[in-house]
């Protein structure tokens, strides 16, 4: 992960820029650089993944442009190659060094040629033109908003634009801006065409579309790791990853000591793939000392997001703290290419396939939030192979009926384009999906809701929550995690849509907590 800003103008109050560009250096704490350009500051914090010497450093300059980038871009060497036959010249090892070429052959059409992570800001000196980027499923982070005389500024995080702006809101996902615009270069939530491939066709990309998805994100100069909670999706990436290595790969876990689902499978994946695992236990006490941090550093006040996260957070900050790994792949946004829990209730495919585009493009809100935000506060990078551009354009064109739950099974598809593979025992291939929050350990969600219960009276809870007319909580734990979210976004609930739960106009769905737990339909998940 790297930290990008860009102020579009002259700075009101150069004190408040820098320390809320500081604020989030846990993403770049290699480095770090400000430089003034004719129209304005950009801003830069490096962690170093790709060419790490010092000619990596960006901002990058090239003939009265200046560019930053916190991104990965994946097959670079070849658009380098390319670029280089062209005639431009190249100082480092850095893939973000292509995207100043990039832009002077092709423009603002650059974006949609990147197969990418990625968040970017670029100042035209000779055209005197901001122009910043957003890949398409929002995986990396970027915000914008004005200050008091309408200048708009960019930041990789909310927090580094409270103080400078007086509203923040999430950049839009696949797109673009430019002279004054945000332009829509890649809707990857609303397939272009139905595909009516048949189900063995279809397995049969999914499979090769997922290791692609999942080599291409092996490939760094720093130490990689991998996030494994024994569920089906970290698991396969693990699997493929396990095979495409030619040492064991390094695993992590994390759960609660007493109850955690996952940890069992967790080691049972493991030990099937060869792994060098390692497991992280926490305690009660911890989950609760840290809500604040953990809020802090989301700036989402999500019940969904702040529970999954409590986990994630403190495994990275052990992986952190006791190993020199830097990248961290995940198993995030199978689910809302496949299905949850609760989209077994959709009425018919249409519903489903309405449900996946709206999860899709909110992802970076949730899920895809939570990931960024616990890896990179933990100075690591998030890699997302489920996020692969290819892997969800296809997923998401394949024929609804083909993957609503209609074989007693949910996320068939997934499971069956591995079966017979050896990739995963059948007991993990086949297994019940749990919730992360729920799997680290039913007790966890437990106890943050025993706390909030003892924070607020009922008469306090009703009072207080009416204060808040924007996604209005709706139990004393969503009060709670607003109150705190308030103390650091004063009035900026509006860069969380609302809260993430169950489709409530579906028959079963229409539940008051977004856990899985709550549905008819859990079964075994929780075992």
């Amino acid at each position: 992960m790297c930290s990008v800003i860009g102020y579009c103008g002259e700075v009101l109050d150069k004190s408040a820029f820098e320390n809320g560009f500081a604020k989030t250096k846990s993403r770049g704490p290699d480095d770090s650089r400000i430089i003034d350009v004719k129209g304005g500051v950009l801003g830069f914090h490096r962690l170093s993944i790709m060419g790490l010497h010092e000619e990596g450093m960006q901002p990058f300059v090239l003939d009265g442009c200046v560019a930053v980038c916190n991104g990965e871009l994946y097959g670079f060497a070849e658009q380098k190659q390319k670029l280089i036959e062209k005639g431009y010249e190249f100082k480092s090892e850095s893939d973000c060094e292509i995207l100043l070429p990039l832009y002077f052959e092709y423009g603002t059409d650059m974006f949609n040629m990147l197969d990418a992570e990625f968040a970017c800001i670029i100042y035209d000196g000779d055209k005197e033109t901001w122009i910043a980027a957003r890949d398409p499923i929002g995986i990396r982070p970027l915000y914008y908003g004005y200050d008091c005389k309408g200048t708009i500024v960019f930041a990789s995080e909310p927090k580094n634009l409270v103080g400078l702006c007086k509203k923040i809101m999430p950049f839009p996902p696949g797109h673009y801006y430019k002279d004054g615009e945000f332009v829509c270069y890649n809707n990857i939530s609303k397939p272009n065409s139905a595909c009516f491939d048949e189900l063995e066709i279809a397995c049969g990309k999914i499979r090769e579309k997922l290791i692609a998805g999942v080599k291409k994100r092996l490939v760094a100069d720093a130490k990689v790791g991998f996030l494994l909670s024994g569920g089906l999706d970290s698991s396969l990436v693990c699997a493929i990853a396990a095979r495409e290595s030619q040492k064991p790969i390094k695993t992590f876990a994390i759960g609660m000591s007493e109850d955690a689902i996952d940890l069992k499978y967790a080691r049972q994946v493991a030990d099937f793939i060869g792994s060098d695992h390692t497991e992280v236990y926490m305690t009660p006490d911890e989950v609760i000392s840290s809500l604040e941090d953990v809020i802090y550093l989301l700036g989402t006040y999500d019940i969904t997001t702040i529970r999954a996260s409590m986990g994630m957070y403190l495994v990275c900050k052990a992986i952190h703290d006791k190993t020199d790994i830097r990248v961290l792949l995940t198993g995030e946004i199978s689910d809302e290419l496949f299905g949850y829990k609760y989209t077994d209730f959709a009425p018919n495919a249409k519903e489903f396939q309405k449900e996946s585009e709206k999860r899709i493009k909110e992802l970076h809100m949730y899920d895809v939030l939570r990931a960024d935000r616990c890896i990179s506060a933990n100075s690591l990078e998030a890699r997302v192979p489920f996020g692969d551009l290819d892997f969800v354009k296809y997923v998401m064109s394949i024929d609804p009926e083909m993957k609503i739950n209609k074989y007693g099974k949910g996320k068939y598809l997934l499971r069956h384009a591995f079966e017979g593979l050896d990739y995963l025992p059948d007991s993990i291939l086949w297994r019940e999906k749990a919730a992360f929050s729920d799997a680290v350990g039913h007790s966890m969600v437990d106890y943050l809701k025993d706390y909030a219960e003892s924070v607020y009276t009922d008469e306090e809870y009703e009072s207080k929550r009416k204060k808040h007319k924007h996604s209005t909580p709706f139990t004393k734990e969503s009060l709670l995690y607003r109150e705190i979210f308030e103390k650091f976004y004063p009035g900026q609930s509006e860069m969380i849509v609302d809260f993430w739960m169950p489709n409530k106009s579906w028959e079963g769905c229409n539940v008051s907590d977004p856990s899985a737990r709550v549905l008819s339909n859990y079964g075994e998940s929780g075992k």
